[in-house]
């Protein structure tokens, strides 16, 4: 074999007439006759009409927070509820574990410090977040 840096040239039929090497074989979907793989799912998405609104999320915490409200947009000092949280429910079973069926697991639901704070708009009474203790 010579290394001319050519390929040696392709000759099929008579030894004079050179023709171009054979096509590639069809594909899967040409040879089988079925459909061919689709594009993967873009979804359309509409276009939105002005600025995007973008909301930054504000640490909520024992007391009232004063911030804008996601869902109306007002300008709000949140409306909180406490209701007794996972420490006063696991304090509450020790308690009657221990003993204490007389009423007095039920003490921990009344302290400020088991309580979790739930925060909420007075405006529109979207849910805004709870404080856990």
């Amino acid at each position: 074999m010579e290394k001319s840096g050519n390929p040696p040239p392709y000759g099929w039929g008579n030894g004079h007439t050179l023709q171009p090497p054979p096509a590639a074989p069809p594909s899967y979907s040409q040879a089988v006759g079925g459909v061919g793989p689709s594009s993967p799912y873009t979804p359309q998405y509409p276009a939105s009409a002005g600025p995007p609104i973008v909301t930054t999320v504000v640490a909520v915490g024992p007391h009232p927070t004063h911030m804008i409200c996601p869902s109306c947009h007002a300008e709000i000092d949140t409306a909180t509820q406490t209701k007794p949280g996972l420490i006063a429910y696991i304090s509450g079973a020790i308690i009657f574990l221990l003993g204490c069926v007389c009423g007095c697991c039920l003490i921990p639901c009344c302290i400020d410090n088991c309580m979790d704070v739930h925060h909420k708009c007075p405006h529109c009474g979207a849910y805004l977040g709870r404080y856990r203790r």
